[in-house]
């Protein structure tokens, strides 16, 4: 009878490890971890979460995740330990599929940004690197899967319209590399769809918010910030990384799967936006504006320097046109199934550059 019990107890004690060690490993991944969004998200999750896997490449930088865990919290390392790293890249089959040993949900953050004309680059990461991890998540079963695009892949709206998810997609000439690799990543996601993934894609605007680096939408921060006086005669989208990260775990949470959202906060012209950060920085607004021939022609002209010389210039013609554009997008729809509200831009705005001031060494 003794014995009876004890193989019982034995028994029931390993299906109480069993179901421990299952719901661990049973985790939430993020690639694109020490970007912007994805190292936002990642500290959003920690905070429901006791861990989180993550994908980085054996080189990745991770200072500046440290940096942006600090806009949150003054023991940003108290965090960072509770994170496990997978050395993992995009666009090994093998390596990704390891990565996904245990895990219910993905959130794809990973992505080259950049206007200018790397296709190559971008073509590789940002659609080859999607359709693996897609393929990857069929064949391991992935519960829920979150993919951040861009809205440089939604539609281009005619007259004053305003961008919606439903605004169709238009090839031309003017579409760069960038928005045409976030494209086509999405096409990888719908195809996953089709096939029993259960997905939702987010098309963010110009993300605002800390990333601990001079790149990106940052690069703004620091121009102004040192002083700026141009600005270009466009306008976009702009959304808080905040809300992006929000957005993205209620979408999950809701198992919107099989859609898509825009997520903007605000429409703004170039000069609001860097008016904004004047403001935030106590520096004087930009106040000089530079228009889209003025822009083509230096475009052009670094283009050819640039291969003169062999480097990669600051500016060409893909980052003119992009530059000297106004597109505007509406988030009626997450606004309405979720009654999601936006952060204001300037609110946004007015805490980076607070953050950043308190912290000089950083630009």
């Amino acid at each position: 009878m003794e014995i009876i019990d004890l193989n019982a107890k034995i028994q029931f004690s390993f299906r109480i490890f069993e179901f421990q060690f299952k719901k661990y490993y049973k985790m939430i991944l993020i690639t694109g971890a020490t970007g912007l969004v994805g190292a936002n998200l990642m500290w959003h999750l920690l905070q429901q979460n006791d861990r989180i896997k993550a994908i980085r490449r054996i080189s990745s930088d991770l200072n500046p995740l440290r940096t942006i865990f600090s806009f949150y919290t003054a023991s940003p390392d108290d965090f960072l330990l509770r994170i496990d790293w997978i050395v993992a890249d995009l666009l090994d089959e093998k390596s990704i599929v390891e990565a996904l040993t245990g895990v219910k949900s993905i959130y794809h953050c990973a992505a080259v940004v950049s206007l200018a004309n790397n296709s190559h680059i971008l073509m590789d990461t940002n659609v080859r690197g999607t359709q693996i991890l897609v393929e990857a998540a069929l064949r391991c079963e992935v519960e829920s899967f979150c993919f951040v695009s861009s809205i440089a892949a939604c539609g281009k709206a005619f007259s004053n319209e305003l961008v919606d998810e439903n605004t169709p997609w238009t090839e031309n000439e003017n579409r760069s590399a960038y928005s045409l690799s976030k494209y086509f990543s999405e096409q990888e996601v719908w195809n996953g769809i089709h096939k029993g993934l259960n997905a939702v894609i987010v098309n963010p605007g110009v993300i605002l918010g800390v990333s601990g680096t001079s790149t990106g939408s940052s690069q703004l921060f620091t121009q102004v910030r040192k002083g700026l006086m141009f600005y270009t005669n466009g306008g976009s989208g702009y959304v808080d990384v905040r809300d992006v990260v929000r957005a993205m775990t209620e979408l999950m949470a809701q198992r919107k799967y099989g859609e898509r959202y825009i997520l903007v906060s605000e429409n703004c012209s170039n000069k609001l936006i860097l008016s904004m950060m004047a403001d935030g920085f106590n520096k004087r607004r930009p106040f000089i504006g530079v228009g889209r021939d003025v822009l083509n022609a230096v475009g052009a002209i670094s283009e050819m320097i640039g291969k003169l010389l062999n480097f990669t210039p600051l500016i060409d013609r893909s980052t003119a046109r992009s530059a000297s554009n106004s597109t505007y997008y509406t988030s009626r729809k997450i606004e309405t199934e979720l009654g999601f509200k936006f952060n204001p831009m300037n609110k946004c705005v007015s805490e980076v550059c607070r953050f950043l001031d308190s912290r000089t060494n950083l630009l």
